[in-house]
């Protein structure tokens, strides 16, 4: 490990600042969600009609002033008037109609979706804004095989084919990152819809073990891509919403830049009394990202962004009462007022660097910190968590045999330090209305977590039509647990260290052009998901230094493209995930569990996803979309305290899930969307004999665009969501158990029909 860290800080302090010639027109083509280069963009003279290519760094040389057109399959044709010697930044814009041809960068290796090896799927700026730009939920479980559970705006648990359907209270086994920024702990939890979701321009979701850059881990990660500056603009944008059970929500952002820096700028604030009792949310965020042009061969970036969030917690029901009283929080729960009240900040800065035609380097410092503090009827919980890392990578290209090669190579060091303690809670001594009172203190732990990712991979062209994809990825993961309570016969000492074995996970993919716009792809690729160290942590005060980590193998074939003259965009994909080892948190008290390797479990899944042109002109389009995931999801071999459950279905994750869409746009401004929403049925316990009833919810929003003048952009909206009042089941926790007679609490019940409303004004200077 001493030897990596060497090597990392060697890459990163490298300095090779290059000039450029003055008297060229130079310049930088980039993606404008994510300001990933653009690569072999055709670069026409309006005038002469001489034609240009940029280079693989999306850079380019001119030497004569006039008008270009800058033009590449996937992304909107922009005229640019280049008239100085300067530097120049061109953004390039999606085409929600190609998405299938946009550069994505999965494993730092710009390249097209549809030539990618694995499971990839794109949530444009277009696709977020179908929703009421609250939840993260209704934007993601859009995508097949994702599917994200939500019992409050701070109570969700996502799973990607199945994985971390069995963490109770949040999500694991994901990954996530904030562009470069990791949003997922040391212990593998990930958080992410405490988030604007105003801030973020694109998601990118890697579905299955196969992101060497990105940790393999086993379900999958989720990289949120937030909004970049326009270049060579200022803006400023206001949207005020109102809507069902005192939802009041407020987002402000500014734009200013330079032709060679942008700074973008967003605050909101978000206020809901919430349907159920118990249940007021109170959040306000700020994100700043900047990106500065020191040259065309060197860019920096800064992303800062802060979350201060007051929320209450209603939490799950039995079904007595999720059926005849669902508006009810859970009796204890209401009495102590329980809630969470948090801050969260990230702060990154990021450097890239073109040390020539064929090799750069990206490389991102990172640090972050929460501070949480939340009162739950069991225990009063106080914790803080600070963080720190670097991320590193060089990525080239070139030739074996007269074929390309793209590669990267890098790494990540990461650690935090997380402190947490537990008092009593005394709300029942005094008077209801008080609510929580804290106590005397119960625990006092300080975790010391790290780990550190190295990672390979490349892309090689075995011939014009045939891309092989070779990925490897190291991990090593350790935790240092120091108890700071007094020991005594009740509280034994708990102090101690654990580290995993090294983790070797390898990739292979292939990527295969059947026709010009069909590909085809397979791989097979490796995956684990580390420990949490409260899943160590036995009863008795010691370590379970016999637990392992899951970990699993991945195999998945697929194809996307696009047919009847591209108006019919498509993605199919059949995969099978193989994990053991299976963690088991077993419940022993209402707020104690400890960890046991239980089996293994078998994931097959079929994942569809189509997009058809139904009416396109210059007047009016109408593109009707569908998912469709079907999971057969089982307990290959499961032995939990004597009982045998083998073969049983997996436990949270529903049958199938069914997604359908007719969006429309029109060119006098009105636009809208209907989704449809099919949940399969959910196994609540491990013995199926128990299930959540199916479910389908039907969601609309329409709206209005205009130009008031040059400057001035005015959009109004207007949506309903489970326009039919469905009673149903947004979030299930599995195998709940009741405790003091009372029936356990396996539903959080979903909002009834709902509304909002906004205005959203947009200015340039």
């Amino acid at each position: 490990m001493q030897i990596f860290k060497a090597a990392l800080f060697v890459i990163i302090f490298i300095n090779s600042f290059g000039g450029f010639c003055q008297s060229l027109i130079t310049g930088n083509i980039l993606d404008s969600d994510n300001n990933t280069v653009l690569d072999y963009v055709l670069i026409t003279n309006s005038t002469t009609k001489e034609t240009f290519i940029s280079n693989q760094n999306g850079s380019f040389e001119l030497s004569k002033f006039g008008t270009y057109t800058f033009k590449k399959i996937g992304y909107i044709e922009k005229s640019v008037n280049l008239d100085s010697y300067s530097n120049h930044i061109i953004q390039l814009s999606l085409n929600p109609k190609q998405l299938n041809d946009i550069i994505i960068n999965d494993s730092h290796i710009p390249k097209k979706l549809k030539n990618a090896s694995a499971s990839i799927n794109v949530i444009s700026l277009h696709d977020i804004e179908r929703s009421n730009n609250i939840n993260f939920n209704a934007v993601l479980n859009k995508t097949p095989g994702v599917f994200m559970q939500s019992g409050a705006l701070n109570t969700n648990r996502i799973t990607i084919r199945g994985i971390g359907s069995r963490n109770l209270f949040g999500t694991s086994k994901i990954r996530a990152y904030f562009k470069d920024i990791p949003l997922t702990n040391g212990s593998g939890e990930t958080n992410i819809e405490d988030f604007e979701l105003g801030t973020i321009s694109r998601l990118e979701i890697i579905k299955g073990a196969v992101s060497s850059a990105y940790g393999a881990g086993l379900g999958g990660t989720i990289h949120l891509i937030p909004e970049q500056g326009n270049f060579g603009k200022q803006q400023i944008n206001n949207e005020l919403m109102v809507g069902s059970f005192g939802l009041i929500k407020n987002l402000s952002s500014l734009n200013f830049s330079t032709k060679k820096s942008s700074l973008k700028a967003i605050y909101s604030n978000t206020q809901s009394d919430g349907y159920r009792d118990n249940n007021e949310y109170d959040r306000q965020t700020f994100t700043f990202n900047s990106s500065h042009f020191i040259s065309y061969k060197d860019e920096l970036s800064l992303l800062t962004s802060f979350v201060n969030l007051k929320a209450f917690i209603p939490s799950s029901l039995n079904e007595t009462n999720y059926l005849n009283n669902p508006k009810s929080a859970a009796f204890t729960w209401n009495q102590a007022k329980g809630f969470e009240e948090s801050k969260r900040g990230i702060f990154g800065l990021s450097w890239i660097h073109d040390y020539n035609s064929k090799v750069k380097q990206s490389t991102s410092i990172f640090t972050s910190f929460r501070k949480g503090y939340e009162p739950r009827p069991f225990n009063v919980l106080s914790e803080k968590t600070n963080a720190i890392g670097v991320r590193s990578r060089l990525i080239g290209q070139s030739k074996i045999f007269n074929n390309s090669l793209i590669w990267t190579i890098g790494g990540e060091l990461f650690k935090d330090n997380y402190k947490s303690s537990t008092f009593e809670n005394l709300y029942q001594d005094f008077p209801s209305e008080i609510g929580s009172v804290k106590g005397n203190k119960l625990s006092d732990f300080k975790e010391k977590r790290s780990y550190y990712n190295a990672f390979f991979e490349t892309n090689y062209d075995i011939s014009v039509k045939t891309i092989l994809s070779i990925g490897l990825n190291i991990n090593e993961t350790s935790y240092t647990l120091k108890d700071r309570f007094p020991v005594s016969e009740n509280n034994p000492d708990q102090s101690g260290d654990f580290k995993f074995k090294t983790m070797v996970s390898p990739k292979f993919g292939i990527s295969r052009e059947l026709t010009k716009n069909i590909n085809l792809f397979t791989s097979l690729s490796h995956g684990f998901s580390p420990i949490s160290l409260e899943e160590i942590l036995r009863p008795d005060g010691k370590i379970n230094t016999s637990l392992k980590p899951e970990t699993g193998w991945n195999f998945e074939v697929g194809t996307r493209g696009s047919i009847f003259q591209n108006k019919l965009q498509f993605n199919l994909s059949l995969f099978r995930l193989n994990l053991k080892n299976l963690v088991v948190s077993r419940r022993t008290e209402e707020d104690q569990y400890i960890g046991i390797n239980a089996g293994k479990t078998q994931h097959n899944g079929i994942e569809i996803a189509i997009d058809y042109q139904l009416v396109s002109d210059k007047y009016f389009n109408v593109i009707t979309s569908l998912n469709y995931s079907i999971n057969d999801y089982k307990f290959k071999t499961f032995v939990d305290d004597d009982i045998d459950f083998s073969g049983n279905d997996l436990t949270g994750v529903p049958s199938n899930i069914l997604n359908g869409i007719i969006d429309f746009n029109s060119s006098v401004g009105f636009y809208g969307n209907i989704n449809f929403q099919y949940i399969g049925e959910i196994p609540i316990t491990d013995s199926n004999s128990l299930y959540s009833e199916s479910y389908s919810l039907t969601n609309l929003k329409f709206g209005f665009k205009r130009n008031l003048n040059k400057k001035l952009k005015l959009n109004l909206f207007l949506g309903l969501n489970n326009i039919f009042d469905k009673l149903y089941a947004s979030q299930i926790l599995i195998n709940a158990s009741g405790f003091g007679g009372n029936l356990p609490r396996y539903y959080y019940p979903g909002n009834p029909v709902n509304y909002y409303t906004g205005i959203n004004l947009n200015y340039t200077i």
